[in-house]
């Protein structure tokens, strides 16, 4: 018994020395522990910043657009390369130089038509419809990237008149989403919906900025192209990506040895102490004057090709059927109308895009060396003379020959731009006309003595800039073309000559981007013309529909089943009672809200919906629960989300001892019209977001409006695009009168601008005030 006792106390003094040499082994354990959780918070929070962010947006892109541009050219070359080959084989050099981009072309719509339809075109239009607040689906997935970026690339290394910048835009806006999705892993914010569209713009401005190498004119480009409404808040992010974009696109291009140094991409050496004399603005304001009744021709003739191809005939089915051939065809003319020992030799068909700009941009007077040995250092520059055709010649038919194919080739079904064909174009009108100033002043301007010669390049650039401002309706292509030829010299005059385009061209015809959305139809506001507002004389009244399905407190499960199954509608607004019922509407107390449905599974009688709802304030906010057993979710308002983003699971909520029900097969969130505090939920829809317009406190100063004062423009306008509204409800006195839908609103526009239709329907001689609240 003793041996035994000494064995127990030695075996306890034992365990209790492996304690004491234990617990400081735990404690520097839980040490090392929580030093690595805050160190790994730490990292984790600091790569979920915004300049994170914009970093890895800015080198993606660039690698991206370097990667694109070295492809196509090496293609390009390649392309040469066989054609220079077969010289002295005129059918071998014919059967390549057709063959080669055929190849390119027909790869690329099949590719986009099997892996993502959406890439397809340019994209910008796209964009514009999203950024507004619209859901377009499958257009920014990584399946759209992938097809977009292949797409492009052999598009534009088959030499045909596509560009790369509308494309390019939808790439990074793309790139844009993706990466933002992967943030979200690191900081939280990346899931505010509020946060989507900042991304998207940002994608836009680093799209530009990264295609040309242009950050400055990228950024105001992408504001003016795809917003209505700017958030200031996102300038210096644009900036920031666009211009690290560009800076390490520029010294990707140095490292390849494609240039010395970061210089401009297309580089001028245009003088600087006297670039142009006063008497050379008239021409100047010349082109923008013509460029405007250019660019609006150029807009009309791509949507007239367009609205052919649509039309519902035997042919247009028959292509529509064989997807393949139209694109076949339109390279197999085009290659055929450029062939340089054929007609192209009268176009200068064998330039490239890029040998074009910078033919067209050179410090020579073709005019003066047409018919003399060419001097050192033409260069590409000699394909634009022939010995028996007269440079006048050539540049009117390059003009002619590209307006038409550009226009065509722009309608393929392929990832397509119109940026750099368009700026093709301008530049070749402009040498048009610098060359004709070079014939009539053929010694050049005398001033204070000294004569200065006419430089028929920066004619060029400045016909580039207003050609490309006319077609897309903007002024900053300005600051692209100074930014592209790396001078400012000819800066105030491409600037006069860009505003006169503009002022020509928006009042003909819309921007391409514009006339892209009309032609396929997309749900975005056209722009109300200015100086025109009298025509917009409608009503909200008279373009509302009356007849609105909707859900009371005193809704049955029978009521709410049949609801369910004879609509299609995405949010239901829910009203106290349905009071009185008249000729053209019933009377309904709209107080409480919009209900937004979500349904998994059919109802079954075993889950009755419970007409009871509770109502409860708090510190400003309005939160309504359902005692049956659903489930409540409360969006925050003016949320906007990607169509593509997960809906997230809800945990259950407790109010004060009161728990809502476990989630079952039907999800119905009542948005509250009278929301302060934020409880926003990444997975909401857009179609469910709340925008309350007017609150009942003040109802006095902000509802109180008679029915003709509530037009159609521009309040009801103002509120569509800058809250990006799918529909609205009309109350009238707390009673939910009628609901707008965006169709009607941009039918109503587009009437009234035609022919400023005015309503028949609406009494003005009982003029009543009404609270006009609308609610989406």
């Amino acid at each position: 018994y003793s041996r035994q006792r000494n064995r127990r106390q030695s075996n306890m003094e034992t365990d209790a020395a492996e304690e004491q040499t234990a617990e400081p082994d735990l404690a520097s354990s839980v040490k090392k522990k929580r030093s690595y959780s805050k160190l790994q918070r730490f990292l984790v929070t600091r790569l979920g910043e915004d300049w994170i962010f914009l970093v890895l947006l800015g080198i993606t892109m660039a690698l991206v657009s370097w990667t694109m541009d070295y492809a196509s050219a090496k293609s390009l070359q390649a392309y040469k390369w066989i054609h220079g080959e077969l010289r002295g084989n005129i059918p071998l050099q014919y059967l390549a130089w057709v063959s080669y981009p055929l190849m390119f072309i027909l790869f690329s719509s099949l590719f986009c038509h099997l892996v993502s339809p959406q890439a397809i075109g340019s994209g910008i239009p796209e964009l514009k419809t999203i950024l507004r607040g619209v859901v377009l689906k499958e257009y920014l997935t990584l399946k759209a990237f992938i097809a977009k970026v292949i797409g492009l690339t052999a598009a534009l290394g088959s030499g045909m008149p596509v560009g790369k910048e509308g494309p390019f835009v939808h790439i990074a806006s793309i790139c844009a989403a993706v990466l933002s999705r992967f943030m979200s892993f690191f900081s939280g914010v990346y899931q505010n919906p509020y946060c989507y569209t900042d991304i998207l713009t940002v994608g836009c401005a680093v799209g530009v900025g990264c295609c040309f190498g242009t950050p400055l004119g990228g950024v105001l480009f992408s504001i003016e192209v795809t917003s209505t409404y700017f958030a200031v808040r996102n300038y210096w992010r644009g900036y920031f990506a666009a211009t690290f974009s560009a800076f390490i696109f520029r010294v990707l291009s140095v490292f390849n040895k494609d240039a010395v140094t970061i210089t401009a991409l297309f580089r001028t050496n245009f003088r600087m102490d006297f670039p142009f004399d006063l008497q050379e603005l008239p021409a100047f304001a010349i082109i923008g004057i013509f460029c405007g009744f250019l660019g609006a021709f150029f807009v009309y003739l791509n949507r007239q090709v367009v609205l052919f191809m649509r039309r519902p005939n035997a042919m247009t089915r028959f292509l529509t059927k064989h997807r393949l051939l139209f694109p076949a065809v339109v390279t197999l003319i085009i290659a055929t109308l450029t062939f340089p020992p054929g007609f192209g030799q009268f176009m200068a068909g064998e330039l490239m895009p890029r040998e074009c700009i910078n033919s067209l941009f050179d410090n020579f007077t073709w005019t003066k060396i047409s018919g003399s040995p060419p001097p050192v250092g033409l260069g590409r520059s000699a394909a634009w003379l022939h010995p028996n055709v007269s440079v006048f010649v050539i540049l009117v038919l390059f003009f002619l020959m590209k307006f038409w194919m550009s226009a065509v080739a722009t309608t393929m079904p392929i990832p397509s731009g119109a940026f750099m064909p368009v700026f093709i174009l301008g530049a070749a009108f402009g040498r048009l006309v610098g060359e004709i100033m070079a014939t009539l002043f053929p010694h050049g301007i005398v001033f204070d003595g000294i004569l200065y010669r006419i430089i028929p390049g920066g004619y060029a650039v400045i016909g580039a800039a207003a050609l490309t401002g006319a077609v897309t309706h903007t002024v900053s292509t300005a600051v692209i073309c100074f930014e592209l030829t790396g001078q400012i010299s000819h800066i105030l005059p491409m600037m006069v000559a860009v505003i006169l385009a503009n002022m020509v061209a928006q009042g003909l015809q819309p921007s391409l981007y514009d006339s892209i959305i009309q032609v396929k139809k997309l749900p975005y506001l056209p722009e109300l013309g200015f100086g025109h507002m009298s025509q917009y004389n409608i009503f909200v009244e008279d373009i509302m529909v009356r007849t609105v399905k909707f859900m009371s407190s005193q809704s049955t499960y029978r009521e709410v089943k049949l609801l369910l199954d004879s609509t299609s509608l995405k949010s239901i607004p829910l009203v106290d009672s349905k009071g009185k019922q008249t000729d053209e509407a019933p009377s309904l107390l709209f107080r409480l809200g919009i209900i937004e449905i979500r349904v998994r599974q059919p109802l079954t009688p075993k889950e009755p919906f419970g007409p009871s709802f509770h109502r409860k304030e708090n510190t400003g906010s309005w939160k309504y629960f359902l005692t049956s057993k659903m489930k409540i979710t409360l969006w925050e308002s003016f949320a906007f989300v990607d169509e593509e983003e997960e809906e997230e699971e809800e945990e259950e909520e407790e109010e004060e001892g009161e728990k809502v029900g476990v989630s079952f097969n039907i999800f119905i969130g009542i948005i509250p019209l009278l929301t302060f505090s934020s409880g926003g939920s990444p997975g909401a829809s857009r179609h469910s977001v709340c925008v309350t317009l007017c609150l009942e406190q003040k109802a006095k100063s902000l509802c109180n409006f008679t029915s003709d004062l509530f037009p159609l423009s521009p309040q009801t306008h103002t509120l569509f695009s800058l809250l990006g509204l799918s529909h609205a409800y009309v109350t009238s006195t707390g009673k939910l009168v009628g609901v707008v839908a965006l169709k009607e609103l941009q039918k109503a526009i587009e009437g009234s601008t035609r022919s400023g239709v005015r309503s028949s329907t609406r009494r003005s001689k009982n003029k009543q005030t009404v609270d006009v609240c609308p609610e989406m």
